[in-house]
């Protein structure tokens, strides 16, 4: 397999600087560019009595798109090396915006960390990378959060 573009799948968790490192290692060796996604989840929105959105969610919404930014941007400047790095972020459901955007910049993999919960909250939540793992059209590369990669 040749990878050309990865797509790395990054939140505000010690599990997605994994993914961040192990994915830019890997781009490294196959000289690849990489797109960095954060999805920003929706928050549920309050509707005044003239059915307009409060200005709550869109106060939060503007906050949530600059967090989205600085985030991909220190991630960027950790582990990039001077790879070639794109910024994806958009507000969407976790799984659905990952798959979305690696769709519509054409990855040929994706990296994304887990955080390895078991038992119940992993049978009412389900893992947002075993949903984008079944739904991709590419490989996912899923880095566990007890991995050695430091």
């Amino acid at each position: 397999m040749n990878f050309k573009k990865i797509l790395i799948a990054v939140d505000n968790s010690t599990c997605s600087e994994k993914a961040a490192k192990a994915g830019y290692e890997l781009a490294e060796k196959f000289d690849a560019e990489v797109a960095l996604v954060n999805i920003i989840e929706p928050v549920p929105a309050n509707v005044n009595s003239d059915l307009t959105l409060a200005p709550v969610f869109l106060d939060t919404y503007d906050n949530s798109e600059e967090n989205s930014h600085v985030l991909l941007k220190e991630i960027e400047g950790k582990f990039s090396n001077g790879i070639k790095t794109s910024y994806l972020s958009v507000v969407d459901t976790a799984a659905h915006g990952i798959i979305q955007q690696s769709d519509e910049w054409g990855s040929d993999l994706i990296v994304i960390g887990t955080y390895g919960r078991t038992g119940l909250y992993h049978f009412l939540m389900g893992s947002v990378a075993e949903h984008v793992a079944r739904k991709s059209a590419c490989p996912v590369l899923i880095i566990p959060n007890k991995s050695d990669i430091d």
